[in-house]
């Protein structure tokens, strides 16, 4: 299988499951954590849905070609707990989710991770794809409480369930 990512690649997204931050990214961007999967806010805003969520399996795979279908459909059920989170901490009237492959696709970060945005309607994101920013840490956290707070009720429902394993990350 071709790789895009380039030798000697230190993944971002490595450093942040591995407890270390990055020059974009701090600890307290991230939002959920369990055996398979993180979500952390991301880094990058599109200006018509600020505020989304980047939802990664916890082991290095490139792209789609490479996961394991097993934690490819981890990576789905955590990204549907973010999506009902950010519905809660957002008041958004809905959510969108976009996974990219290969530079083609737009991938440019060569970890796996599904993009989670809230959404409005009439906000235009797909039109205004270009329209991004790099946010603060300080801009990000206060969507990373939010989102934490909306993620504990489910998290306990799901601890009642049987799975000690899911939770809320305390960032």
């Amino acid at each position: 299988m071709r790789t895009h990512e380039p030798l000697a690649y230190d993944c971002p997204l490595c450093v942040l499951v591995k407890g270390g931050e990055t020059e974009l990214n701090v600890q307290t961007d991230v939002v959920y954590r369990d055996d398979a999967t993180t979500a952390l806010v991301s880094p990058k805003w599109w200006d018509a849905a600020p505020g989304h969520v980047l939802v990664i399996p916890n082991e290095h795979y490139e792209n789609v070609y490479s996961i394991p279908d097993a934690l490819l459909a981890a990576v789905y059920r955590t990204s549907k707990t973010i999506a009902i989170a950010l519905t809660a901490a957002c008041g958004c009237e809905g959510t969108s989710m976009r996974q990219h492959n290969e530079p083609g696709g737009g991938q440019d970060i060569w970890h796996f991770h599904v993009h989670v945005f809230p959404r409005h309607v009439g906000d235009g994101l797909y039109e205004r794809n270009g329209a991004t920013r790099i946010t603060t840490a300080r801009e990000r956290a206060r969507l990373a409480e939010r989102l934490r707070a909306a993620l504990k009720p489910r998290s306990r429902a799901r601890a009642r369930r049987a799975s000690p394993r899911a939770r809320p990350s305390s960032g």
